[in-house]
């Protein structure tokens, strides 16, 4: 791919960043629970019936591990923002990618100018 090819998709990445909306790392787990009350439905050995579902949104932030529980009619939500969040990791990742590659480029095209500047300051 050439250097044009990939600045393009750069710019392209860019815009895509820019309609990117509310976000949020993390997971969010749906969990079943059973309770300490002898005798409860969750309890029965031969077919308890676990409480919830609960859901639990965990993530690490500034190296702190933080887990909250989400209500059942917050999920959808909370579901855009996590997906949200992997689009735009995504396309940081391959934008950093690309700055890399070009500026490895750049690098090579000004060894290869200056090498000919001091052949020729040379003759």
């Amino acid at each position: 791919m050439s250097s044009e090819k990939w600045k393009r998709r750069v710019r392209i990445i860019q815009r895509k960043l820019q309609q990117v909306g509310d976000m949020r790392p993390g997971s969010l787990n749906q969990q079943l629970t059973v309770c300490g009350r002898s005798g409860c439905r969750c309890q029965d050995p031969l077919k308890p019936h676990r409480h919830g579902p609960y859901y639990q949104l965990s993530y690490v932030h500034h190296g702190k591990s933080t887990t909250q529980f989400i209500p059942k009619a917050l999920v959808p939500l909370v579901a855009r923002q996590l997906k949200s969040y992997k689009t735009f990791k995504a396309l940081t990742t391959e934008w950093v990618d690309l700055a890399l590659i070009l500026a490895r480029q750049q690098l090579a095209l000004h060894k290869k100018r200056l090498k000919t500047t001091l052949k020729k300051r040379g003759r």
